[in-house]
């Protein structure tokens, strides 16, 4: 049944189920919780794959502790142990998301008592990092020398803007021609884009007796290896060099080479315009193409 209460004047409405009686709710753990709900609140893909993920780290940041009311102490803590781990902001209020999602189903169904505040966290519209041509030189030699199959990766995702989990899950039958059709994405809508000629060449010399170019590859080692990589060629100490960047990179490069925000948010599979406006700055500033149209315009006015 639902309640109402009052804390400092402020009323909220919370609801009890019924036939559950929440003073002997048992102890429970994040991870617990992720095995018992994961697939029922989210669907296979990339996505799953990243909050699964993220509720492991933040599972191990407790120390698998086991509650049965998730504290808004516990909830400072962890935002505290993300800063010390170099987590942007925005980084944080997407693993808080999913770790929010999770609570909350396993509050309604009587898991846990308590729920924290979650307020989401003010994030910097700072520029986007994106690799130059020489970084990306520089990146890719250091990354081909530890594994050819992780630099042709490489070059398949800056090529394509593919996110790493939607990269690795492709399979041969979603390549016909010269178009890949990634159909486990983000946001679960399937997008098909041409390939350069290096992403083409990328994918031919992949072993054929695997269920897809890229499937043998294991996240955390390709994560492991970038890192080493980075090291290498003196990006260290920049925390935006990340396997993400190859897909900044990719769009960087189509708005700054003329293409329209609107195609390159089909390209990157964007749901919204504002995802993709992000890039917007980088378009070209040259104005004067749009004189002679003005001007051809007016004479077919005067005439």
């Amino acid at each position: 049944m639902w309640q109402h209460t009052q804390t400092n004047g402020i009323y909220s409405l919370t609801y009890q189920l019924s036939g559950i009686d929440n003073e002997t709710t048992q102890h429970t753990s994040l991870r617990t919780l992720l095995q018992r709900y994961v697939d029922l609140l989210w669907e296979p893909g990339s996505h799953k794959y990243n909050v699964s993920s993220f509720i492991g780290e933040l599972d191990e940041i407790l120390f698998g502790a086991a509650f049965s009311d998730f504290t808004d102490e516990m909830l400072d803590r962890l935002i505290s142990a993300l800063r010390k781990r170099g987590n942007s902001n925005a980084t944080i209020n997407r693993k808080l998301a999913a770790l929010s999602k999770l609570l909350r189903k396993a509050h309604k169904m009587g898991d846990i008592r308590g729920l924290p505040e979650f307020q989401r966290l003010k994030e910097k519209a700072g520029r986007i990092r994106f690799l130059e041509p020489d970084e990306e030189t520089r990146l890719f030699a250091a990354i081909f020398e530890k594994s050819e199959i992780y630099g042709r990766f490489c070059i398949f995702l800056i090529d394509t803007g593919a996110r790493l989990g939607e990269g690795i899950g492709l399979h041969w039958q979603d390549i016909q021609g010269d178009r890949v059709t990634f159909w486990l994405t983000k946001n679960g809508r399937s997008r098909s884009v041409p390939l350069t000629e290096r992403a083409a060449l990328a994918l031919q010399a992949s072993d054929r007796t695997r269920r897809g170019p890229f499937t043998s590859i294991v996240q955390a080692k390709f994560r492991a290896a970038w890192n080493e990589a980075k090291q290498e060629v003196g990006l260290g100490a920049e925390p935006d060099v990340v396997p993400h960047i190859l897909r900044h990179t990719c769009a960087s490069r189509l708005v700054q080479g003329g293409i329209d925000i609107r195609r390159v948010q089909t390209w990157l599979g964007h749901q919204t315009l504002q995802m993709t406006m992000r890039y917007a700055h980088l378009a070209s500033g040259d104005l004067d193409i749009c004189v002679p149209i003005l001007e051809r315009a007016a004479r077919t006015e005067t005439k």
